[in-house]
């Protein structure tokens, strides 16, 4: 089994990786996963970027919104790092929600510090995370399209509260939010596989079959 390394928030406790963990290992991966400071791995074939706190808007020269959270500068700066160094040797990145905004601003892209459409995108506490709360359109012709299949409309959680703003270079949108267009993922069609959605599809993963196809796909390609 192919190893996938990934950086957890500097506060999390265990609980809140499980839910990655056990989508990546249901598609047949070991998840290594490390905590800003420690070491790097050796021998692993892939990188998640998973869900937590907002990108500090001084890596995206913004200056902060009164609605956006504190800063993981520990974190940003890792995932960054590795993100250029996974880019540079082709190997196949899955990004999750504020891993597919880290990923857009490490290409230069920008951010929308908070939604006008909060209330849509990170609606209040639902007992159930895996349940879907909005629609979104999927990119025909995309890599993302292949692996969720017909039809490219597809319900998916949420709980964000920030976007992905100016596309950074080398990205390709492949889904929006049919309500609002709000950017919901993205792609580098130049690269083996290096796919990113808005929306927590290993909450969706144990009973949708389209969301677990995403990391199905990226264990495919490592």
């Amino acid at each position: 089994m192919k190893r996938v390394l990934a950086v957890w928030g500097s506060k999390w406790k265990e609980d809140r990786w499980l839910p990655y963990g056990n989508a990546l290992v249901a598609a047949g991966i070991v998840p290594v996963a490390i905590r800003p400071g420690e070491a790097v791995p050796a021998r692993v074939s892939g990188l998640l970027l998973m869900g937590g706190s907002d990108v500090d808007p001084a890596r995206y020269r913004a200056e902060r919104s009164r609605e956006t959270q504190p800063a993981d500068d520990a974190r940003d700066e890792i995932e960054l790092t590795l993100i250029e160094d996974f880019l540079e040797r082709d190997l196949p990145l899955l990004a999750i929600c504020r891993g597919v905004q880290i990923l857009n601003v490490q290409h230069g892209g920008t951010l929308v510090q908070h939604l006008d459409s909060r209330a849509r995108h990170q609606p209040k506490p639902i007992e159930d995370p895996g349940q879907a709360v909005h629609p979104v359109e999927v990119v025909n012709g995309t890599k993302l399209a292949a692996i969720v299949g017909e039809p490219l409309t597809v319900g998916v959680n949420s709980r964000h509260h920030q976007a992905v703003d100016r596309v950074g270079e080398g990205l390709v949108v492949t889904a929006r939010d049919l309500a609002d267009g709000t950017i919901e993922g993205l792609e580098r069609p130049d690269k083996r596989f290096v796919v990113g959605v808005q929306w927590h599809p290993e909450d969706q993963a144990p009973r949708d079959a389209r969301q677990a196809a995403l990391f199905h796909a990226f264990a495919a390609a490592l």
